[in-house]
């Protein structure tokens, strides 16, 4: 077999191993309301069980990601695939509130190994100029993982029982994580054209990144967008049971749609769009994905909108504002790259990642459940629960989160703000780091193939 043909092969089971990560952490969002009228939770609680993952995620992702750099990266892979999908099971069989948070808990564990250890491998499979097409196959693991969740879970829970969804989604991932191991792992730098020894400044490498203003705008803009996108994962399809009236089946559908699919072409579109005007203007990037957040912002408010029963008219809108807002992930991303040096690209990633989940992922489910119940006891005017008829706790409910979800149109604008104030900036940030790399490439001339390659 070539070293072309197992690359590909390798890509192939990565993107099939992203697809499941996004596809089990979903699940919650497409079985959570039916899993909140069971338990008689608040919004609020329901939202808890999508931040605790996340914290965790974020938290241990960061020695996992160093982990990656020392030991082999597909046994690595292996065992987090295997742990998030018996902690899927697990997730199946709890028999309340707490043990279905522990068990996403042990999710979180299992996931926070499947970044780090597949873009590495990505990265000494694929050659410089390749990385950015392999890289993009990669994720699109993410939507399309989304919107099966949201359909296959969805089915199988009004088919079996909330709880099957979870058992069945633990198979494939046992089974990519043996395909895992007979992944041909290639030698750290096995890509590179360069010596890969090169140009690195002295100093903290967590201050040279946050020295770097741009990456402020960046780190702020993850935060905001990813409590957009997981309080919208956490609650769409909650919404349209309770708004809409529609089936948990039918809900599902609308959400793989709006939330998954959609942002097929947003990420792709993004990213050709991005690199087209990026050739012109060096903070093309940016100043894409400023005005494909102010674009969402009208879409995703217009959709929450309609009328009762106008699901059409919901789901043409809420797509446009949902696969502008996957833009973000093929703009920002490439942008982070032209701005920090080779040797730091790692850290800059690591405390990105971090900022996305911890003040962004987090916040989002657990936020949009404290405002729905803060809505929610103010449609009611504080009349106790126990006091309200069955019909009156639905309307309630659905008022609640209605009102609440407005705030990811508000946050989409701040949002395309912060992005453009990023736009402002970049330019500079990339110019000083061209003059650095130049500079001191004069004075080593042997790091001038390293300064290349990195450019």
């Amino acid at each position: 077999m070539t070293d072309r043909s197992k690359a590909g092969l390798a890509l192939g089971l990565l993107f099939a191993v992203n697809t499941l990560n996004f596809f089990d952490r979903q699940i919650l969002g497409a079985v959570g309301e039916t899993i909140r009228n069971e338990w008689k939770l608040s919004d609020t609680a329901l939202g808890t069980l999508g931040t605790a993952f996340i914290i965790l995620y974020a938290v241990v992702g960061v020695p996992l990601g160093r982990l990656t750099d020392k030991i082999s990266r597909k046994r690595i892979l292996a065992a987090g695939v295997t742990v998030w999908s018996l902690f899927t099971v697990l997730s199946g069989l709890a028999a309340g509130y707490t043990q279905l948070f522990l068990a996403r808990l042990g999710v979180g564990v299992g996931e926070a190994s499947c970044a780090p250890a597949s873009t590495s491998l990505i990265g000494d499979f694929f050659p410089a100029q390749k990385r950015a097409k392999a890289l993009s196959v990669f994720m699109l693991g993410l939507p399309i993982g989304i919107a099966l969740s949201f359909a296959a879970s969805s089915w199988f829970a009004a088919e079996f029982g909330w709880k099957s969804a979870f058992y069945i989604a633990g198979i494939p991932g046992l089974i990519c994580a043996l395909v895992a191991l007979t992944i041909h792992e290639p030698h750290r730098g096995a890509s590179e054209i360069h010596d890969t020894r090169g140009l690195k400044r002295e100093g903290s490498p967590y201050l040279l990144v946050l020295s770097i203003p741009t990456m402020w705008w960046i780190i702020a803009s993850g935060a905001l967008h990813n409590f957009n996108m997981y309080a919208l994962g956490a609650f769409l399809s909650p919404f349209l049971q309770r708004v809409h009236n529609l089936s948990q089946f039918k809900a599902g559908i609308i959400s793989m749609i709006t939330y998954g699919l959609s942002g097929v072409p947003g990420l792709i579109v993004g990213g050709l769009v991005g690199d087209s005007i990026t050739r012109r203007k060096a903070n093309g990037r940016l100043v894409v994905a400023s005005a494909a957040l102010l674009i969402s912002a009208p879409g995703v408010f217009f959709a929450l909108g309609r009328p009762v029963g106008e699901v059409a008219p919901f789901t043409i809108l809420m797509s446009i504002g949902c696969a502008s807002m996957y833009v973000y992930y093929s703009t920002v991303y490439s942008t982070i790259q032209d701005i920090i040096e080779p040797s730091l690209r790692g850290t800059a990633m690591a405390i990105y990642f971090f900022a996305m989940y911890v003040l962004g992922a987090a916040l989002g489910p657990v936020g949009m459940g404290a405002l729905s119940d803060f809505f929610f006891k103010r449609a009611s005017a504080g009349q106790p629960i126990a006091q309200m008829t069955k019909a009156e706790l639905a309307a309630y409910a659905a008022q609640g989160l209605h009102s609440a979800l407005y705030v990811i149109p508000v946050f989409g604008v701040l949002l395309a703000l912060i992005l453009f104030a990023g736009s402002r900036t970049v330019k500079k940030d990339m110019a000083k780091l061209n003059e650095w790399m130049r500079e001191s490439a004069a004075k080593a001339p042997a790091a001038e193939a390293v300064v290349e390659a990195g450019d």
